[in-house]
């Protein structure tokens, strides 16, 4: 899939946190859309993960967690392919393996396996008292079954390729020439050999994304709409999903790890600007735009003991069109890149609560390069290269067109401001076309226009996850359509080497490589500040940016 996130819309004001600009934000966790988080002045004092150690509650109450949310897109995990959704999903299904707290890939529906010494074979050994929720035991028939649906032309999955590609005969499905994959081969009920076409660093890492969950194949038989009622695995299940007002997640008594000590989750959708609610005790969590970062960071005011902060594995930019003028010129490219001043967007617009980001990795992921040179803001430099470039001048230079999402017309402050510095900078006009946001996140490869507004939150921490996936030929998330055959031969490369130093200076190479050619324009990167109320423990979220409800308690005595 993708964790596709905007950060574009974070500086919106008061009567815009609605829904109409909150659905501009699907990509991103509910919770962390919630008033659209930002990162803000550092918190004195901070602990580990930004956050503090909430107290040992006197009684562990089963209780209901109150959250704001909006309705997710679809609840099938071989299908997601946006934050939102997948927030949802990551309670109500499972995997073979998961990701901790470290960010380390440990056993889950596979409690243990096995790797070849040419590291293409992969024996999951399964536990064997998972049941869906209904009560059926789970099989390594059911995960095959599973993947081979996913990757079958019919089902319509824009991730299946990403995400199970490197398994032999994954091709043959997705083509249609094949209705199984021979490289899964079911051994017993409890025992699922796996082949890879050729040995992958981070193919374990792509088995935590939910594409490679189990799905009930009774369940899918139900019609089309089937995950509306969907029979998981995971900690929670759906109880209740009132569109557009109410979702509810319900404990999951058989569930074969570590219970939830809440009975139930209840998602109110688009109830309202979250901070308001969050204020009359509508809500026990929500997301702190710019709006309120003075209040929140304020040491003598309410909010300031409830404040969390956390990083994310995020990543914003802007998306060049490299098959059409032009952009095909990386002297137009990089113009355009050297054009912005991100120190002056991320200090007034966001008041330095981003990072600005001179490459493609966030930092915390594996592979980050602090010395990393991007191409800075220059002008002068900026002018020289469309001199340089095969227009000669920029009265020269096509119509260009920046394709966003959102309904209304609005769009946010950072790209106002970013089409604002290429007038005056370049002396270009840039048009906005805003895009109904279904239609953008998975359509956006045929609808783009010469640029386009994105952003990637790390599906698992490696370096892989966004080089890869965003730019290597004909990926399906390259949707610039950038190509470079230096780059895919070092992706390659960097795949094949076992050894995890090198295979990391591999991608360092990648990047500075990416950034050289302007594959895109690297915008910032992000954390999450969110409020908890004192009385829920545990809540906080992970690099990936969700929070795993399983863990979350609410104290019902003082």
């Amino acid at each position: 899939m993708c964790y596709i996130i905007f950060s574009l819309r974070r500086d919106v004001n008061e009567a815009m946190l609605s829904k109409t600009i909150r659905i501009v934000l699907i990509f991103t966790l509910v919770i962390f859309l919630s008033c659209i988080p930002l990162t803000a002045c550092e918190k004195p004092e901070p602990t580990v993960n930004g956050t503090s150690t909430p107290p040992e509650p006197t009684e562990n109450g089963e209780g209901t967690l109150y959250l704001y949310g909006i309705d997710p897109f679809t609840l099938d995990p071989g299908v997601s392919g946006d934050m939102t959704s997948h927030e949802y999903i990551a309670q109500i299904f499972s995997g073979l393996v998961r990701l901790d707290d470290n960010l380390n890939v440990v056993p889950d529906i596979a409690e243990r396996w096995d790797i070849s010494n040419d590291y293409k074979t992969y024996t999951f050994y399964l536990r064997q008292d998972v049941k869906f929720h209904d009560g059926r035991k789970v099989t390594a028939g059911d995960f095959q079954f599973s993947w081979e649906r996913a990757c079958n032309p019919a089902t319509g999955s824009h991730v299946a390729e990403i995400y199970l590609s490197d398994i032999a005969g994954v091709d043959e499905v997705l083509d249609g020439k094949s209705e199984e994959i021979s490289g899964v081969k079911v051994i017993d009920d409890h025992t699922l050999e796996v082949n890879l076409k050729a040995p992958r660093s981070y193919f374990l890492y792509k088995l935590t994304y939910s594409t490679a969950f189990v799905v009930d194949r009774y369940n899918v038989d139900d019609g089309q709409y089937w995950w509306k009622l969907p029979n998981g695995t995971g900690p929670f299940k759906l109880a209740r999903w009132d569109e557009e007002s109410l979702l509810v997640l319900e404990r999951n008594d058989t569930y074969y790890g570590q219970k939830a000590s809440l009975q139930t989750v209840e998602f109110l959708l688009w109830g309202g600007v979250p901070m308001r609610m969050y204020e009359t005790d509508e809500i026990a969590v929500a997301g702190v735009s710019v709006l309120y970062i003075d209040r929140v960071t304020d040491t003598a005011g309410p909010f300031y003991d409830q404040l969390k902060v956390s990083p994310e594995l995020s990543f914003s930019y802007i998306g060049f069109n490299c098959t059409k003028p032009p952009f095909d010129d990386v002297n137009i490219r990089q113009a355009f890149s050297h054009a912005v001043d991100k120190d002056k967007i991320v200090s007034l617009v966001f008041r330095d609560m981003v990072e600005k980001a001179e490459g493609i990795l966030p930092p915390g992921i594996p592979g980050y390069d602090d010395s990393l040179a991007g191409l800075d803001f220059d002008v002068d430099r900026a002018k020289e290269l469309i001199a340089l470039s095969s227009y000669g001048d920029v009265v020269n230079l096509p119509p260009i067109t920046l394709t966003t999402a959102g309904y209304g017309g609005e769009i946010s402050s950072s790209l106002s401001a970013i089409i604002a510095q290429w007038r005056e900078n370049l002396g270009v006009e840039v048009e906005i076309r805003i895009l109904e946001p279904e239609r953008y996140l998975y359509h956006l490869k045929e609808e783009k226009d010469e640029m386009y507004e994105m952003g990637w939150i790390a599906d698992y921490p490696h370096p892989q996850d966004f080089l890869e996936i965003l730019f290597r030929t004909g990926n399906e998330n390259n949707y610039g359509e950038y190509s470079n055959a230096a780059v895919d031969a070092l992706l390659d490369k960097a795949a094949l080497e076992m050894d995890k130093d090198l295979s990391l200076e591999m991608y360092q190479q990648v990047e500075q490589m990416l950034v050289d050619d302007a594959a895109c324009l690297p915008l910032w990167f992000d954390r999450n500040y969110i409020l908890v109320k004192s009385y829920v423990l545990g809540y906080k979220l992970n690099p990936m940016g969700f929070a795993w409800l399983s863990l979350v308690s609410i104290r019902t005595a003082m």
